[in-house]
């Protein structure tokens, strides 16, 4: 028996905060030694934060993060760990992990597959690494070996995997199974998105079993540059067995995962396979070897169990309020706001950003204690003195009511009954006077009165944009971040009032389609999140209809009759937007699925659809920040590319209206 002890540890860093990064990383290896840990993988691009975009191709980083890297080797005594940062080598810059054992700089591992679709743009970056390929670079004056390395390391033999490169058909794995690699590490920087966790899991532990080797795989955890969240959720695994998994969307900096493997039972597992392929030419020139002497292992710590919310038969829910309240609370400390502001008009959208603001301060609380949930928030006058997250609350979070002529009973009390239910302070104001005045001014100015019949829609927007300056002047007077209120199905129709409801610094529900908000207002009111009692303050905003309230009561205005069913517009934006479809293959594939639509109203929402889709790209491109929940983002920055200016899709439209004016309405 050859056992060892190995780690893989969580980390929460912000780009380019050189002692911040380097202290989570020192902490991360000084708990490994504690915890007997001889081999142990930190995440990707730890030292400078993956998240530093364009300021990677700046001179400064990279050598910054040489010097970090350089600082941080007297800690790795008695220790392996492996640490991400961006290396030049040859003339090109390479997402590369230096390999450190007992104080020294082995050599780096480089990656070999770029993340380049999706939120990524790696490639913009860095160059990728050829397979097999083995160079030199210079550190400190020395030099060092780089590319797809093998390092031994006592005689263990360890090889790299980075993030990428384990999503690939043919991955690195494979060629350093063949040459008897013992552990593979993977240091990733892995965005959550709903469901990818068990896609991970999959890959680490098909890995450990296809390549008969030891699988150790860690992430960033928490909002580390402003969209993207990162679930953290560490894994290790060998030959087909996980050993253990690490906490996810947890809030501290740092958190460790280990267990104790085996060497002899991977080893005699690929000697037992008569399928399994060695290179005889063996691999002296691809080999980093260093002396390490291994101590005993220790038995690995009790992992705490799950969590429940993780085996919730709504885990989509509880995926979505645990990330939320994660890059909620991570962007305020780390943007040092001193709370979050909501303008709150008593329908779903705002009690969503209400409710996740107060739920970011009560998840935090719950894990960290108070005393680290404190220091988090120092920055915050008062904090320290914080006896629990209620009275922080209090003092944090505020929702701010604006009433205009249109504005009805039924939204001012569900507003506060959100209110009561975020521990919010809450502000009720008249704006309808400042509305007047604008109607007054500009009517002048044009020599006549405005009316609903002419001016319907100047009338209504008027209503939700001289909302924002109170908004604003109060965020700015307490120091605090403004949330907008828009959602992801509001933003791919342009159903949001620019400097209206799409006023703030950070769009928290932007990403997320308007038919899940309601159930998970819905769920939350009823059910509640594992671990905490249905809110039923929320029962007045589930209860109702989604309303802009802009026009006259006598309208009755409703959203869906604005627009459509909101769970026939989120279908057409997945089939239009993430699927690529044109309006008239949608059409015919809906024709199947609601079958209960008439052809004409089914055809007239598509249209409809893309019409507004196109015509306003020019609102997406102006929402504030929003957070990457899943892959159908309508963030322009981020994910979605569409025009400006565009022929507004035209020929596919009319081609949409042939097809439906067919016999049965181009039923198939």
């Amino acid at each position: 028996m050859k056992a060892i002890t190995v780690g893989a540890a969580t980390l929460n860093q912000t780009p380019m905060d050189w002692d911040g990064n380097a202290r989570s990383i020192r902490a991360a290896i000084a708990t490994a030694k504690e915890n007997g840990v001889s081999l142990l993988c930190l995440p990707e691009m730890c030292i400078t934060g993956y998240g530093c975009e364009d300021a990677f191709l700046g001179p400064g980083l990279v050598g910054e993060a040489e010097r970090t890297l350089l600082s941080l080797l007297p800690d790795t005594k008695g220790i392996a760990v492996c640490l991400g940062l961006p290396v030049l080598c040859g003339g090109g810059l390479y997402n590369a992990v230096a390999m450190a054992v007992d104080g020294t700089l082995v050599g780096f591992a480089a990656k070999q597959h770029l993340a380049g679709d999706g939120i990524h743009y790696e490639p913009r970056w860095f160059k990728p690494w050829p397979a097999g390929a083995v160079a030199s670079t210079t550190v400190d004056g020395k030099p060092v070996p780089m590319g797809e390395l093998l390092f031994d390391v006592g005689g263990l033999r360890v090889g790299f995997e980075i993030c990428e490169d384990a999503w690939v058909a043919k991955r690195p794995g494979a060629d350093l199974a063949a040459l008897a690699v013992d552990v593979i590490l993977n240091p990733s920087a892995s965005h959550f998105a709903f469901g990818k966790f068990e896609t991970r899991k999959r890959f680490v532990l098909e890995g450990s079993r296809a390549f008969a080797a030891t699988y150790v795989y860690t992430n960033l955890v928490g909002n580390e540059a402003g969209r993207v969240i990162y679930d953290g959720g560490a894994l290790i695994a060998s030959c087909g067995e996980l050993l253990a998994a690490g906490p996810r969307l947890n809030f501290r900096d740092m958190s460790l995962t280990t267990a104790v493997v085996d060497l002899s039972v991977t080893r005699m597992a690929r000697a037992r396979s008569a399928s399994f392929a060695v290179k005889p030419e063996g691999d002296a020139h691809r080999t980093a070897a260093v002396p390490f002497v291994f101590p005993a292992a220790r038995p690995a710590p009790t992992a705490p169990p799950s969590p429940a919310w993780e085996d919730s038969t709504r885990l989509k829910e509880e995926e979505f309020t645990r990330a939320e309240a994660l890059g909620l609370f991570d962007y305020l400390r780390k943007s040092r706001s001193r709370g979050f502001v909501v303008s709150s008009s008593g329908g779903h959208d705002s009690a969503a950003a209400a409710m996740l603001s107060a739920l970011a301060i009560r998840f935090a609380h719950a894990d960290l204690g108070t005393a680290a949930w404190r220091e988090r928030l120092a920055y915050i006058p008062g904090a320290s003195a914080w006896r629990d997250p209620e009275e922080a609350l209090a003092s944090m979070l505020t929702t701010l009511y604006q009433a205009t002529r249109q504005s009805g009973e039924t939204t001012r009390l569900a507003a506060r009954a959100v209110s009561v239910a975020c521990g919010s302070r809450h502000l009720e104001l008249d704006v309808q006077p400042m509305v007047d005045a604008y109607l007054t001014s500009v009517a002048a100015g044009i020599g006549r009165p405005l009316d609903w019949n002419r001016d319907d829609l100047a009338l209504q927007n008027i209503q939700a944009r001289v909302r924002g300056p109170s908004a604003w002047l109060l965020t700015n007077v307490e120091g605090k971040l403004l949330l907008t209120t828009s959602n992801r199905s509001e933003a791919a129709a342009g159903y949001a009032t620019m400097d209206g409801d799409t006023c703030g610094g950070l769009a928290p529900i932007a990403g997320i389609d308007k038919a899940f908000l309601r159930g998970w207002l819905r769920w939350l009111c009823r059910e509640g999140y594992a671990g905490g009692a249905p809110i039923a303050g929320l029962e007045a905003v589930v209860s109702q209809p989604s309303t802009p309230e802009l026009r006259p009561a006598s309208a009755r205005q409703i959203s869906e009759e604005d627009l459509m069913p909101f769970e026939i517009l989120d279908r057409i934006e997945r089939l239009g937007v993430r699927d690529k479809l044109a309006p008239a293959d949608i059409f015919r594939r809906m024709r199947v699925e609601r079958a209960d639509v008439a052809p004409s109203t089914l055809a007239g929402w598509i249209e409809r659809f893309f019409t507004l889709f196109a015509r306003n790209q020019w609102k997406r491109e102006r929402y504030a920040p929003s957070f990457h929940l899943d892959d159908e983002n309508l963030d322009p920055r981020s994910w979605c590319r569409f025009p400006i200016l565009s022929g507004g899709f035209g020929r596919e439209l009319s081609d949409l209206r042939v097809l439906a004016a067919q016999p049965e309405g181009g039923h198939p």
